[in-house]
C-alpha cells in the first residue's frame, strides 16, 4: 500500500486562463545513438528538462510565500514543449505543471524518437509525496527535495538511459529491462534513510507510465507495435479518431473501474521505490496508423468528472489550436484551471499530414462527445453545463435543483461511464487474477 490522495475537494474550473500566456519554440527532435555515460554521483542528479516556459510574469522557479500574509501567490511553474517534422509525419508535445511552486514532485515528461531504428518512447513520472515525504536530497541551493522528488527523476534518468540501449544497442524493450535500469539508478540515488517506517513509506517512490513504440509492417500497411510499461496509477493511452481514447495500462490498485477511481482513490499497490520489490508491468498491442499516443499522470485524469471528460479537455484544445504549441499551451492552461495536483502529459502523434489534418480528422469525433458527455451535463456542474440559452425554455434552476444536484451528477456519470466504457477499455489488460 502507498500513498492516497483526498479527491473529495475537487472544485469546479474557473472561467477565463490563468496570466502569463507565452508560445515557446519547438527545439530539435531528440535522437540518442549512444550509450551513456555511468550515473552521475549523488550530489549532481539532474533531470534533463523541455524548454521553460518564456514568461516575464510566470518565471520558471518560483519559491512559495512563507504565509497568507506575504502577498500574492507566486505564479505556478510550467513548461511545454513540442516539436513538428513533416519529413517523418510526427507531431509531439509535453507539458508540465507544478500545483504548489516549488514542491512539484512529477518529472519533466520524457519523449524520444530514434529515426534509425524507427521507434521512440514517451513517458511521465509522479513521485508519490505521501509514500516519499521525506527529505532525501539537499540541493546545490540549499533546499532539500522529498523522496518522491528524487524518485521521479531518477526514474526518468533511468529511462532515457534504457531507451538509449533499446535504440543503440539492441536491448529489448521489456519491462524486466525497464526494471533492471531503475533499480541500477535508484541504487546510485541520494537518500536518506528515515528512522520512522511504516506500510506506507517509500524510498524514493514514484509511478511511471511508459509506451514504447516501432514502426513495424502489418500485412501490406505500415503500423506500429506498442509496449506499455507501468508502474503506479500514471497511464498510457491510444488515441484515434473512430475509436476514441483506449487505456492501455491498468491502474495497480484494488480498484480497476475507471469511474469509480475518480470516486475513492484508493491507495496504488506497486510503484517504483529504492527500498522494496516493485515490478514494471506490461503489454504489448498492434495498432494501424496514423494515430496519437498519450501518457499521463493522475493530475491530468484524477480530477475529471468523467472518464471522457480527458479525451474531451484533448480534443476540445486541439480544436482551438492553429498550431501544436499552441495545442500544448491550451493544454497547460486548462489543466491548470481545474486540477488540484502536479500534472505532467506527453504526446506523440504519427503518420498525419501536418497539424492541420491531425486537428481535421477528430472534429467529428469531437461533435460526438459533446452531444453525448458535454451537452447532457447536469446544468449547474461547471462551466462545461449547459447554459439556459443552451436549454431552450427550461426553467431556471432552483434551490430544490442545486440541493439535488449530487444526485443527478451521479446518474449522469453511471449513464456516460456505460457509454464511454467499452470503448475506452478496448486494450485495458487483464486483472492479475484474470491472467492464466
Amino acid at each position: 500500500m502507498t500513498e492516497h490522495h483526498d479527491h473529495s475537494a475537487r472544485h469546479a474550473a474557473p472561467n477565463g486562463p490563468p496570466p502569463g500566456y507565452s508560445s515557446v519554440p519547438a527545439t530539435p527532435w531528440y535522437a540518442p545513438s549512444h550509450r551513456p555515460p555511468p550515473p552521475p554521483p549523488p550530489a549532481t542528479v539532474h533531470a534533463e528538462s523541455p524548454a521553460p516556459l518564456a514568461s516575464a510574469s510566470a518565471p520558471d522557479r518560483t519559491p512559495p510565500a512563507e504565509d497568507e500574509g506575504a502577498g500574492p501567490r507566486p505564479p505556478v511553474p510550467q513548461r511545454i514543449w513540442c516539436v513538428e517534422d513533416n519529413r517523418m509525419a510526427l507531431l509531439a508535445m509535453s507539458v508540465w505543471t507544478e500545483r504548489v511552486p516549488g514542491r512539484g514532485e512529477d518529472a519533466d515528461p520524457f519523449v524520444a524518437d530514434h529515426q534509425d531504428s524507427r521507434q521512440g518512447v514517451l513517458a511521465v513520472f509522479d513521485g508519490s509525496g505521501g509514500a516519499g515525504a521525506a527529505p532525501a536530497w539537499q540541493a546545490p541551493d540549499g533546499e532539500f527535495r522529498t523522496g518522491a522528488w528524487v524518485g521521479a527523476r531518477v526514474a526518468r534518468l533511468a529511462t532515457d538511459a534504457w531507451f538509449h540501449d533499446v535504440a543503440a544497442e539492441g536491448e529489448p524493450a521489456e519491462p524486466e529491462t525497464l526494471r533492471d535500469y531503475l533499480r541500477f539508478f535508484l541504487e546510485h540515488a541520494p537518500q536518506r534513510r528515515s528512522k520512522i517506517s511504516g506500510t506506507m513509506r517509500r524510498q524514493l517512490p514514484t509511478t511511471l507510465a511508459a509506451l514504447h513504440y516501432k514502426v513495424v509492417q502489418v500485412q501490406d500497411e505500415v503500423g506500429l507495435e506498442l509496449r506499455p510499461l507501468w508502474a503506479g496509477d500514471s497511464r498510457a493511452y491510444v488515441l484515434r479518431p473512430r475509436t476514441g481514447l483506449q487505456v492501455l495500462t491498468r491502474d495497480h490498485t484494488r480498484e480497476s473501474d475507471a469511474l469509480e477511481l475518480l470516486r475513492s482513490d484508493p491507495p496504488m499497490t506497486n510503484l517504483v521505490c529504492a527500498d522494496r520489490e516493485f515490478e514494471i508491468d506490461g503489454g504489448r498491442v498492434t495498432y494501424p496508423l496514423p494515430c496519437v499516443l498519450v501518457t499521463a499522470t493522475d493530475g491530468f485524469f484524477g480530477y475529471v468528472h468523467t472518464p471522457a471528460d480527458f479525451e474531451t479537455l484533448l480534443l476540445r484544445t486541439l480544436r482551438q489550436a492553429g498550431t501544436v504549441g499552441e495545442w500544448a499551451d491550451l493544454v497547460r492552461r486548462e489543466v491548470q484551471s481545474y486540477t488540484a495536483d502536479d500534472a505532467s502529459l506527453a504526446v506523440v502523434a504519427l503518420g498525419y499530414d501536418g497539424f492541420a489534418d491531425l486537428r481535421a480528422r477528430f472534429s467529428a469525433r469531437l461533435e460526438d462527445l459533446k452531444d453525448r458527455y458535454v451537452r447532457t451535463r447536469p446544468r449547474g456542474l461547471d462551466r462545461l453545463s449547459p447554459s439556459t440559452a443552451d436549454a431552450g425554455s427550461g426553467p431556471t434552476p432552483t434551490p430544490e435543483d442545486a440541493a439535488e444536484l449530487p444526485a443527478r451528477v451521479g446518474a449522469w456519470q453511471d449513464a456516460t461511464w456505460h457509454s464511454y466504457r467499452a470503448g475506452y477499455e478496448t486494450h485495458l489488460p487483464l486483472a492479475p487474477e484474470e491472467r492464466a
